[in-house]
Parts: C-alpha cells; sequence; structure tokens
C-alpha cells in the first residue's frame, strides 16, 4: 500500500511539471518570446496540449467564461495538490 502511494505521488510530481512547463509556455508564445512555427518548439507545444487536455477540459466545461484568461492550469495544481496532501496524510497514517 505504501509504496502505490509513493508511486501516485511520484505520477502527481511529474503532471504538476507538465502543467508548470505548459503555462510557463503559454506566456511565452502569447509575448511571442518563442514562435510556434519553430518545429521544436511546435512539436513540444502540441505535445503538451495533447497530454493536458484530459486534464484541463473538465475543468474549462466547469468554470465561467472569464474573458480569454484560462484558469483551468490553476484549478488542475490546487487539485493535485489537494490530492497530494490527501495521499501524504494517509501514508503518514498507514506507516
Amino acid at each position: 500500500m505504501v509504496s502505490l502511494i509513493e508511486i501516485l505521488l511520484m505520477v502527481i510530481g511529474v503532471a504538476r511539471i507538465f502543467i508548470i512547463a505548459h503555462f510557463i509556455m503559454s506566456w511565452l508564445i502569447s509575448f511571442q518570446v518563442l514562435n510556434i512555427r519553430q518545429p521544436l518548439v511546435s512539436q513540444i507545444w502540441y505535445g503538451l496540449n495533447r497530454l493536458l487536455e484530459p486534464i484541463y477540459g473538465p475543468i474549462r466545461s466547469i468554470l465561467p467564461q472569464m474573458g480569454g484568461i484560462d484558469l483551468s492550469p490553476l484549478v488542475a495544481l490546487l487539485g493535485l495538490e489537494a490530492l497530494r496532501i490527501i495521499l501524504i496524510n494517509s501514508l503518514i497514517s498507514v506507516s
């Protein structure tokens, strides 16, 4: 049971890194620091979009429209953090 919780914590950590990288990359693209027409940038961008859309999609359907501001990465990070806290507390109680 302990190893399963640790694996879930590792997956949450990787998901957090992907969400933060996607968030930073979206800002760099919108401020034209990164160019989406470059092959490497477009591969990373579209790969992250395909990877994170299953997480963002349901959140976007629940959140109201904010006038072009996408709060789904923030909500996803908060949800992952809450899940991480729950798993850590259950890990402490199991040990």
